[in-house]
């Protein structure tokens, strides 16, 4: 993993890791659902960045080294893999 990918990531985990920390203040404190359901939202939305940011490093770099490397037919695999995870 590229070390400015690595870096963004682990920042957005500790954001996630916040706002789950709230999320669970929230419920322990009886809060209103809808305001718990739109913070859990923001969770799934801040993870999808993260998939995000992490499939494009992924793809400028241990892609490109992989196809160098005369890893082909396992970088295909590996991404087919993905692919088919994303549409379930």
């Amino acid at each position: 993993m590229q070390d400015h990918v690595r870096k963004d990531s682990l920042k957005r985990l500790r954001y996630i890791e916040g706002h789950l920390a709230g999320i669970r203040r929230m419920i322990e404190a009886d809060q209103y659902c809808v305001d718990v359901l739109k913070q859990t939202r923001a969770v799934r939305r801040a993870i999808e960045k993260l998939e995000a940011m992490m499939l494009d490093g992924h793809l400028g770099d241990c892609v490109v080294e992989g196809i160098k490397g005369g890893r082909e037919a396992q970088i295909i695999t590996e991404l087919s893999e993905l692919y088919r995870i994303a549409n379930r």
